[in-house]
Formats: structure tokens, C-alpha cells, sequence
């Protein structure tokens, strides 16, 4: 540890009111009762749960955080490891199930190179799998004997699965698949977990029986030698170097020389090959198999909320505890400079964002509820048309919504998953840039978790492909309804009701009423959807010339879900049951901020659908949306700590409870900081860099 501070300088303060009393102030302007409001949003079981294990986590040498902005690349796996391990071993000690397993990382807040094991891989094996293949692979897997990762991206395709050069050909002489890494493009590469960790693999490998390719299928392949870990022979597998963000994570390469595996290693529950006769066997039911990718967006979404409420905690807290200038209508007798946040620009700038916190976060429990709805039906059924491969396009997610009851949940899933994760990433970059200077520090504890989320942006399903998939599916939808064949699902309801009232005209009170609100952003849909008809089915525009369009179009549905499951929570007689009206009240106005935030941002698409008038927008620009910002202000300090994040798990000097912004900062700088170990020689005569390290001297450096 760098030597610590002078009395003389412990002894300093920051001048002015301390952030500890500022955010006092902040927390007694609000009547908002934030342990209420947190159980509602995450039951008071899942509170007291959090609370227990992070005892245990901060208990543990092994997870101080106080050195994790500091280390390198290597030194930041190495410990990363030793934290998997760790946890681990934690999870058998306390039986945890893989709720409070997955609660620990949450508080961690790191990816370890186990994190592809405990989900991808785990996951993956348990749905695809035969009883006798989870016997031979996911046992051990779940005991942690094989460590695996999940290998389907490669150099030289990602989001078009379709197009993956990995092959396994049939080899019906000995009956085995061969595994093989045709080009340099087929390299398996980003897949994490694998670069160092994992020592088995499901590859995802074109099925080649007879010479013709039946598509991509998933392979359980052994890659390392389990006792020294080394990689098996003609298999050439490591780590892929520093990432933008995500650093903790081993993501790997890996390439195949005509690797042979034994048949029981394509996972087969729902395809195989008959090793009799040699043929293909069709899944009963195709959507089944993607169950695994609809619910890793759907738990996308269902994060996104957590995901960027982090970022506005940090900076909603500071900007409450930063005082910049004077307000310049202010008299003569206020000499104090004013709080940031009470500047309308940045309220502007974070309460929106407060906002969405919220919206995604009952969004993600709609999208659950929905998931596990649509699983159930899944399970009992078992059969379905069989879907004409010819005609699919890029990737395996194209579903048919005459037919296939994955069809409406894989289409929201999409959607949502590319617009919760835009926003939240986005919106962390907003939150840092709201934070001034400091938040360019990795001590603001923003920069880091920004630039660890960011890959969700393209992982899962690229956001800007995905939203092909769901223009897709909207412009089939209409077809359908055209054709008197739709089935009686939502979108086929708002987009009757759109053609039933075109001619009469739409006239929703978007200020006034919040039911015709959320009518207002379905409306939007449908017009949008028809438009993308038109362009398609009658003006015969290609498929790429309407690419933005159908971009525009995806972000329009997604957004009227948003609003819609935002709308329905607070319609709900549990919600009204579990919290006091004032606090249903202001997450009215949360829901009012938020909807007309992106209603202003879209005006024309409004006005041009005849949703909205022109004056109606000008009035929620310029008096409502204003109001809604001077209402929310008072309460934006406790909205945020109702979010229950606490300071081990943000990690930063910007959002502490406390408001102890700058003694952190300044703390974190000088006596945690090992640069301040070292006296350098600065002069350019000298060969020697590094005078003297301090630790040499007596000081053990923490490590």
C-alpha cells in the first residue's frame, strides 16, 4: 500500500455544506417510503436474501474490491479466477440454489471465467440434452469435474448463424462426428469462458451427413486434458486479448484439425442422426430448440432496468452533492453555488432515465411471466408443422405466427432485448457524462460497468439484426389480418383496431388520460406496420432499401410494450394493495415522464400517424414534461435508493450512500493507488525508470 496520508492532510474537509448533509437534505424533501418500495419491487425475501450473502462476500479476503481499478489485464484474470473459485466453493458450502449463486455475481459485479459455465453451458446442456447425455455430461458439469462454454460465434460470423464454417461430418464407418475448422474464418472466437477456464465445449458445427449440410447442431467436445489442462492434440485454443471492457473474462479462440467425437456427443433431445441407418432426425417441434436464446434475451431485458438504475444511483446522488455555479435568477443574499441537479438541463438529462430504470424493470417481469407462460405451453405440446427451411433467412429465430406458439414471445423478445439494452447502455454513458470530470474517473464506478455491459449491445442476437426479426414477424402479422387468417393474440387486436378506425381518425388525449396514452404509442405500430407493407407488398422495395424502416418500426413496438406492461403494474390491484397512493402516484409520473419523453423524441412518427396533434406535442414539450421534472426532483434521491444497491456492489467514490464523494476520491487517489508506491526518474540522461519502490522499504504492497 502506498503510504498513508499526512495528519495534516486527514485532517483537511471539503468546503461547504459536506455531501452527507446534502444528501440528508435530499432524502427529508421526500416522503417516498423506500423499504416499501423496494420490497414491492424485488419482494423482501430477495432483500434479506441480498443482504446475507453480501455479509459473506465482504467476509471473504479474496473479493476486496479495493485494488480492482488498479490491476492489469493479467493480474485481473488471476484474481477474477480466484473469485470464481471462491464462489464456488461458497455456493456448496451454503447449498445456495442457483438464485442466490447468481445474486452473488450480481454483487460482485465482474464477470468470472466461470460465468459461460454457470449459464451457456449448464443451461444448454440441461435443455438439449437426452436423460443419458446429461448423465454423462451435465453431472459432471454441474459438480464443476467439466467446465464448460457454449462456442458458437466465429471470426467470421456472428449474427448469422446460418453461415458458421465449423463442421461436424458423419462418419458412419466408426460412427463418430468430425469436428473440423474448415478456415482461419471458422475459428470459434469470443466465446467466454473458453480463452483459459474451460476444458469442454458445446460447438455449434454444421451437420454434414453425405456430403449435404443439415444446418447448424450443437456438439459437447472435449478441449483441454482434465488433469493438466493442456489442450488435446490437433486443437489450438487460448484467450483473444483486452477487450474494450469485460477484462475479467478469459473470451477465447479456438480451431479444430479433424477432431473426432463419438455419437453420444450431439446433444439430441429435439435432432439427431440415426446411427443405424444414417439419417437425419427432425425435431418434433423446431421452436423448442431455440428456447435457450428467447430466454437469455428475456433475462436480458429483465436486467437492463438494474443495468442502467446503477448508472443513474451514481449520478443522480452526486449531482445532488456537486454544487457548480449560481443559479442566475438567484438574489443577492444566495451566495452558495447550487446542486447540479437542481439545473433543468440535467434533469432533463437523468430523470428520464430514472424513469426507464423503472419502466424495464416491470417490463422484465412482464417478459418473465410471459417466458414461463409460453414454456409451459411449449411442454405440452409436442408437435407443429414442420417449418420450410428453404425460405428461412439469417439465423434460426424465424418463426411463423400462424403456427408456432414461440412465434409472439420470440418476436417481443427481440424487440425488447434491443431496445432495453440500447437504453441501457446508452443511458450509462449519459449518466457518466452527467457526472462532469469526475465521472471520467474508473472511480466513478460507471466507466467500468459501461464498458462491461456494452457487449450486450451485439451478444444474443446483434440489436440491429434482431430488429429484422421483428419487422418480419409485424409484416406477417398484418398479412394475416388482411387475410381474416390472424390469430387473437395483441398485435393482431392493434392492428384491427388500427384499420377499423384509420378513416374515423385516432384523437387520443395523450395529456389527459394515460390508458389513451399507451393507445397512442399502438397506434404508432400499426400505422408504422402497415407503411412497411405497403413499401414491401405493393411497391415491391427491396428488403434492404426497408431495412431502416423496419428498424424504426421494431423500436416503435418496443417501446409501446414498454409502456404498455409499465401502464398495466400500476393498473394492477397488487401494486395499488402493496404501496401507498402517493408512492403509486409519483410512479404514475414516472410512467408519464417516460412515455412522453419518447413521444417528443419521436414527434413525427406521432403526428404523421395522426396520433397526436401538433400542439398536443408542443404542450408536452414545453408545460408537461417540464412539470413532470419539477414533480419527480424531489424525490429522485430516495427513487434511486430504493433500487437498494449498496456501496460494495457500486464500487463508487461518486455514488455513495453517504455523500462522501470527495474524501473517497481523494482517498482511493493517494493511499489505495500502487502508482504512488513508486519515485521515477524523470531525467532523460538516466537509464533507470524507477527510482525506488516504497514497498522495498518496508511497505508490503496489498495485493
Amino acid at each position: 500500500m502506498p503510504p498513508p496520508n499526512p495528519d495534516w492532510v486527514k485532517a483537511l474537509k471539503p468546503s461547504g455544506v459536506q455531501g452527507s448533509e446534502l444528501l440528508e437534505q435530499e432524502r427529508a424533501k421526500s416522503t417516498l417510503d423506500t423499504d416499501q418500495l423496494a420490497a414491492f419491487l424485488f419482494t423482501q425475501d430477495v432483500l434479506d436474501r441480498n443482504a446475507r450473502i453480501l455479509e459473506i462476500l465482504q467476509a471473504d479476503p479474496v473479493f476486496d474490491k479495493s485494488q480492482n481499478y488498479f490491476r492489469g489485464r493479467t493480474e485481473r484474470i488471476e484474481a477474477s479466477l480466484a473469485r470464481a473459485k471462491a464462489l464456488r466453493r461458497l455456493h456448496v458450502k451454503h447449498k445456495w440454489s442457483q438464485e442466490e449463486y447468481q445474486a452473488a455475481n450480481e454483487l460482485i459485479s465482474e464477470p468470472t471465467p466461470y460465468g459461460l459455465h454457470a449459464s451457456m453451458f449448464l443451461k444448454t446442456l440441461q435443455e438439449q440434452g437426452t436423460p443419458e447425455q446429461h448423465e454423462l455430461f451435465l453431472r459432471k458439469a454441474n459438480n464443476y469435474e467439466y467446465i464448460g462454454c457454449y462456442a458458437q460465434t466465429e471470426l467470421g460470423h456472428g449474427s448469422n448463424v446460418r453461415g458458421l464454417e465449423t463442421t461436424a461430418t458423419w462418419n458412419p464407418q466408426d460412427k463418430t462426428f468430425t469436428i473440423h475448422s474448415p478456415h482461419l474464418t471458422a475459428s470459434k472466437w469470443w466465446i467466454g469462458s473458453l480463452g483459459k477456464a474451460a476444458n469442454h465445449a458445446v460447438v455449434v458445427a454444421q451437420l454434414i451427413l453425405n456430403g449435404k449440410s443439415h444446418g447448424p447442431h450443437p456438439f459437447v467436445v472435449q478441449i483441454r486434458d482434465l488433469v493438466t489442462h493442456e489442450p488435446l492434440p490437433n486443437i489450438h485454443v487460448g484467450d483473444i486479448g483486452p477487450k474494450f471492457g469485460y477484462n475479467t473474462m478469459d473470451n477465447g479462440f479456438l480451431l479444430f484439425n479433424h477432431v473426432k467425437i463419438p455419437h453420444i456427443n450431439m446433444l439430441s433431445r429435439f435432432s439427431g442422426v440415426d446411427p443405424e441407418t444414417s439419417k437425419y432426425i427432425r425435431p418434433a417441434n423446431p421452436a423448442l430448440v431455440y428456447g435457450t436464446l428467447t430466454y437469455i434475451r428475456s433475462s436480458i431485458v429483465l436486467q437492463s432496468g438494474s443495468v442502467l438504475a446503477r448508472g443513474v444511483t451514481i449520478a443522480t446522488r452526486y449531482c445532488a452533492v456537486r454544487r457548480q455555479f449560481q443559479d442566475r435568477d438567484a438574489g443577492e443574499e444566495e451566495t452558495e453555488e447550487n446542486q447540479v441537479l437542481n439545473y433543468t438541463m440535467v434533469q432533463h438529462r437523468l430523470l428520464p432515465l430514472l424513469a426507464a430504470s423503472y419502466a424495464l424493470h416491470f417490463t422484465g417481469r412482464a417478459m418473465i411471466n410471459i417466458y414461463n407462460e409460453n414454456q409451459k405451453r411449449m411442454s405440452q405440446t409436442r408437435t407443429a408443422k414442420d417449418l420450410d427451411d428453404a425460405k428461412r433467412g439469417a439465423g434460426p429465430e424465424e418463426l411463423n405466427p400462424g403456427s408456432d406458439l414461440l412465434a409472439d414471445l420470440h418476436a417481443i423478445s427481440c424487440a425488447l432485448k434491443a431496445f432495453a439494452s440500447t437504453t441501457a447502455a446508452e443511458g450509462l454513458e449519459v449518466c457518466r457524462r452527467a457526472c462532469g470530470g469526475h465521472g471520467y474517473s474508473a472511480f466513478s464506478g460507471i466507466g467500468s460497468w459501461y464498458a462491461d455491459y456494452l457487449p450486450t449491445v451485439t451478444w444474443e442476437g446483434d440489436n440491429y439484426m434482431l430488429t429484422q426479426q421483428v419487422a418480419r414477424y409485424l409484416l406477417k402479422s398484418a398479412r394475416a389480418v388482411l387475410a381474416g387468417k390472424n390469430p387473437d393474440n395483441s398485435i393482431s387486436r392493434i392492428l384491427k383496431e388500427f384499420i377499423r378506425r384509420r378513416d374515423i381518425g385516432a384523437a387520443f388525449d395523450v395529456l389527459g388520460d394515460d390508458s389513451d396514452l399507451v393507445d397512442a404509442f399502438a397506434w404508432r405500430v400499426a400505422f408504422l406496420t402497415f407503411e412497411a407493407l405497403k413499401h414491401r407488398d405493393e411497391e415491391k422495395q427491396s428488403w434492404n432499401s426497408l431495412l431502416i424502416d423496419f428498424w424504426r418500426l421494431s423500436t416503435a413496438y418496443a417501446q409501446y410494450l414498454v409502456v404498455k406492461y409499465f401502464y398495466d403494474a400500476l393498473q394492477d390491484e397488487a401494486t395499488k394493495s402493496a404501496l401507498d397512493p402517493d408512492t403509486v402516484a409519483l410512479l404514475r409520473k414516472l410512467f408519464q415522464l417516460f412515455s412522453l419523453h419518447h413521444l417528443e423524441a419521436q414527434a413525427s412518427e406521432f403526428f404523421t400517424s395522426a396520433a397526436t396533434t401538433v400542439r398536443q406535442i408542443q404542450l408536452a414539450r414545453t408545460k408537461r414534461s417540464l412539470a413532470l421534472l419539477g414533480n419527480i426532483r424531489p424525490h429522485a434521491v430516495r427513487l434511486v435508493d430504493a433500487w437498494k444497491f449498496p456501496d460494495w456492489q457500486l464500487d463508487s467514490s461518486l455514488g455513495r450512500y453517504d455523500g462522501k464523494v470527495y474524501e473517497d476520491l481523494f482517498h482511493r487517489a493517494s493511499e489505495v493507488n500502487p502508482l504512488n508506491d513508486i519515485v521515477v526518474d524523470p531525467y532523460p540522461e538516466s537509464p533507470v525508470l524507477f527510482k525506488k519502490l516504497l514497498k522495498e522499504a518496508g511497505q508490503k504492497a496489498k495485493l
